[in-house]
């Protein structure tokens, strides 16, 4: 398996789809990674030799923020929206929807599975 910016990428698959493998590369950034290479993106990644996998890794290294350092990146800005207490760092910590989607009767992948709350017991007329 090729290895590009620390991640094994399939080798059986085009080279355009197999970058997209790679946190934080979809099909715009792979596109223009190829282009920068010059590698024709219907090879597969297992015809790509290694020169050109190495431009394609230095070419990643030097312009685009990708797997652990994207993360970490993306993790710091949802905790400072949470020391500030903004309304979506809140929404953060409680495991709500942040972007303005209803929850009355949906948002279960944030919310979770349901959780059953006990109904009133009625009450009985004598």
């Amino acid at each position: 398996m090729p290895r590009v910016a620390g991640v094994d990428i399939p080798d059986r698959k085009k080279i355009y789809f197999a970058l997209q493998y790679i946190h934080g590369v979809g099909p715009l950034f792979a596109r223009q990674i190829l282009q920068q290479a010059d590698v024709d993106e219907n090879l597969r990644a297992n015809e790509v030799d290694e020169q050109k996998l190495a431009q394609i890794n230095a070419i990643i290294d030097a312009g685009f923020l990708v797997e652990g350092a994207l993360r970490r990146q993306v993790q710091q800005n949802i905790q400072r929206l949470k020391d500030i207490r903004s309304y979506r760092g809140d929404r953060h910590r409680r495991g709500l929807p942040t972007r303005g989607q209803r929850t009355r009767c949906n948002a279960r992948t944030r919310k979770g599975k349901k959780k059953t709350v006990a109904g009133k017991k009625g009450v009985k007329a004598k």
